[in-house]
């Protein structure tokens, strides 16, 4: 099995094959809902989320496609052809998402269950965007699929189609609250209430992240400033011991000198 060195050029930061991963398993489960529930209103909703995806997948593999060491081996035995494929919105081609997904999962079992761990937890902030930007798309979507099963069928009801539920999510999840859109049932409120919360959440720490993405020094400054006062305390230490040594050279002398001075007086003597 091949090491995390040996996967550097395929393997990108964890947290981003994690949510590459993430998406791409949920894009095929969405494609198993689409031929197993004939809905429009969940098709509507579904058809949203994959051009959504698509778009996230296309920046996917520019992405790989310009860090990759070999262009061509990526994209002829790295399967980009695949993942160029998958990322156009058409229904024939979302199976090739397939691939993605497999060698996401391939590049996280060669690099272990323990450097996964450790690279989280190392990129806590890059670990943190991506978890917030997963549930925002989860909540985007099952988020209109459960209010849209809420509201429609209810008297009065003014979220009766999927594009219908999708706004509403948007609008409160940004918090904005147009009030076109609204549910009229005690469960849709509630439910309506979580996405608030959350999206109060999401919103709340994602302006966290920014603020310390632009206002926070490097990594590289912090490094430079952590380790200058330990270089300084080595320099000193050098000093202090090339001074030592001298000091214990003039002593050794001195020493000779005097021996030498007793030597001579006691052979006059």
């Amino acid at each position: 099995m091949a090491g995390p060195d040996t996967r550097q050029g395929e393997l990108k930061s964890t947290g981003y094959e994690i949510f590459i991963g993430i998406l791409s398993l949920l894009s095929i489960v969405n494609i198993g809902l689409l031929f197993a529930i004939k809905d429009p209103n969940l098709s509507s909703i579904l058809d949203v989320m994959n051009v959504l995806f698509s778009v996230i997948f296309l920046i996917d593999f520019t992405y790989r496609l310009f860090t990759a060491e070999s262009k061509a081996h990526y994209f002829i035995r790295g399967f980009g052809w695949a993942d160029l494929l998958a990322s156009l919105p058409f229904e024939q081609l979302k199976i090739l998402r397939v691939f993605r997904l497999a060698r996401v999962f391939r590049l996280l079992r060669a690099y272990g269950a323990k450097n996964i761990a450790r690279s989280l937890i190392a990129d806590r902030a890059g670990s943190a965007l991506f978890t917030l930007l997963l549930m925002g798309i989860f909540l985007l979507e099952f988020g209109s699929l459960q209010i849209l099963n809420l509201e429609q069928n209810a008297p009065g009801a003014n979220i009766t189609t999927g594009p219908d539920a999708i706004w509403y999510v948007i609008v409160t999840i940004s918090t904005v609250g147009y009030g076109d859109q609204f549910p009229v049932t005690a469960r849709g409120r509630w439910f309506g209430s979580i996405i608030i919360i959350i999206g109060v959440g999401i919103f709340g720490t994602f302006t966290g992240y920014l603020a310390n993405f632009f206002l926070a020094p490097s990594k590289k400054a912090a490094v430079a400033e952590s380790t200058a006062p330990e270089a300084d305390v080595r320099a000193r230490v050098s000093e202090l011991r090339a001074l030592m040594d001298d000091q214990q050279h003039e002593q050794q002398a001195a020493i000779d000198e005097i021996e030498r001075l007793l030597a001579s007086e006691g052979g006059a003597a």
